[in-house]
């Protein structure tokens, strides 16, 4: 009698299918994984803490592409997908988004234990909980179950991302554009305690503010000097600065404490305190206040936020797909 060979890969496949079909469900739920993929939050965390052991800047700009993800399309990884449409090259994210290298890391390790079974989105999500913890912030429960986007929005990324010289009433409707209160437009500002910047993104603060001949006189003094020194009037743009300055790797309320003193390096951070518009900045002001004097407020109001935010227009039950590769769509 002949036997024939038995392909284990693909029965455990066909196991893992078969698990994802039963876990399929239109709600997300923080043990989404906990029978197909029961390992998942340790392979995170384990890339995270290495990228960001490599790199503490590394972060922020994972954090960072979670918060772009879900701005654009919900949270459905498009961020992540390469292409003449791609969401990496509008003008809030050229130059700026990074860390694509670090989530491929993520999601081939994850692949390696239960392949195609773990959206890219849901990966996103995991990433930033574990870089602001590893940087000393708060933890949460992740809520999981989102299904991978197959079209990128270059439009909607100029369209929906917020820019630093945007005024304040604009910064809130865009955030009330995705179901956020001003609560979560201060709160996740507050993510910028970590993280730098490259002084293209702010230099015109410092030299020439809004064809005024001079720099942005929100700026306190010794920090304007500061800059100046960083971002020369004719350099290539490419120096960084620390977001938080004095507290620029620790996740915690100090970037508020900034704000007060005149040390937002973006102007998107100042404008939470030093607005014109009293009409909207008498709500952002007091929640400034609050958040830099008591840190524990900050914590619990962003950690609400950050779950608010991941909850954006999410692909979940059969909609979308699992992409294999996090940076196309699977053939």
């Amino acid at each position: 009698m002949k036997y024939r060979s038995v392909d284990y890969n693909s029965i455990f496949l066909l196991i893992n299918v078969f698990m994802l079909c039963l876990a399929v469900k239109s709600d997300l739920s923080a043990d989404f994984y906990k029978q197909i993929c029961p390992d998942l939050y340790k392979i995170v965390r384990k890339e995270v803490t290495n990228a960001v052991k490599n790199e503490m800047r590394m972060a922020a700009s994972l954090l960072r592409l979670h918060f772009l993800d879900c701005f654009v399309n919900g949270c459905d990884a498009s961020i992540l997908l390469d292409g003449r449409n791609s969401e990496k090259f509008p003008t809030s994210n050229l130059n700026s988004a990074r860390g694509f290298e670090v989530v491929d890391k993520v999601k081939n390790a994850v692949e390696g234990a239960c392949s195609g079974v773990v959206s890219c989105a849901d990966i996103l999500a995991l990433i930033a909980r574990d870089s602001v913890l590893l940087s000393g912030g708060p933890s949460w429960k992740v809520l999981l179950g989102r299904r991978d986007g197959q079209v990128p929005n270059q439009r909607g990324a100029n369209l929906a991302i917020p820019s630093q010289y945007d005024t304040l009433d604009t910064i809130i409707s865009n955030f009330g554009n995705v179901g956020l209160n001003v609560t979560d437009v201060v709160s996740l500002s507050g993510a910028h305690t970590i993280g730098r910047a490259r002084c293209a993104i702010f230099s015109k603060r410092l030299w020439n503010f809004s064809n005024t001949g001079g720099p942005d006189s929100t700026i306190e003094k010794t920090m304007l000097s500061d800059m100046q020194h960083v971002c020369l009037v004719n350099g290539d743009g490419n120096e960084v600065s620390a977001l938080d300055q004095n507290s620029n790797d620790l996740f915690d309320n100090h970037y508020f404490q900034n704000l007060l003193d005149g040390k937002g390096l973006l102007r998107s951070d100042q404008i939470l305190f030093s607005s014109d518009d009293e009409s909207v900045s008498m709500m952002t002001r007091a929640l400034v206040d609050s958040y830099r004097r008591n840190p524990k407020l900050f914590f619990d109001d962003v950690v609400k936020s950050m779950i608010k935010m991941g909850n954006i227009s999410p692909l979940t039950g059969l909609s979308g797909q699992i992409r294999k590769n996090c940076r196309a769509v699977n053939s």
